[in-house]
């Protein structure tokens, strides 16, 4: 269990005590908080940076859901022809988008070998890197 302060940290500096020293500690669990069904629910990295644009970078840590039902414009992790990608999807228009400048949106083929795996609900920024592998 993690200690649980429930202020909001402004990321400017100020020379005044900390408004954390009024609050009492609450534990919480890291993942009660944003894993909503853990049945339903894996962590994978993001890889390249073609969701750079919706806050995904290269080495990010992604919490997708299977049970979320895919919405319109939902970032999603699929198998696309046997690799995995981490795409927004246009469902409509059956097209897989990149956010970063410059990607080409890849459009869904006949013949395309493509299943959703999930919904990216979170996702979570390393600054190092895990030290453990999972």
């Amino acid at each position: 269990m993690l200690h649980f302060i429930p202020i909001a940290a402004q990321a400017g500096i100020s020379g005044f005590e900390s408004p954390a020293a009024e609050y009492t500690q609450s534990s919480l669990d890291l993942s009660d908080l944003i894993i909503d069904d853990p049945a339903a629910t894996y962590l994978g990295y993001a890889e390249g940076e073609s969701m750079v644009g919706d806050g995904i970078f290269s080495g990010d840590l992604l919490v997708i859901s299977r049970a979320e039902t895919v919405k319109d414009q939902d970032v999603v992790v699929a198998n696309l022809n046997g690799v995995f990608v981490c795409k927004k999807i246009d469902k409509r228009r059956g097209v897989l988008l990149s956010s970063a400048p410059g990607n080409k949106p890849y459009h869904l083929r006949e013949g395309d070998n493509f299943q959703i795996e999930g919904v990216v609900i979170r996702s979570i920024r390393l600054h190092r890197p895990l030290s453990k592998a999972f």
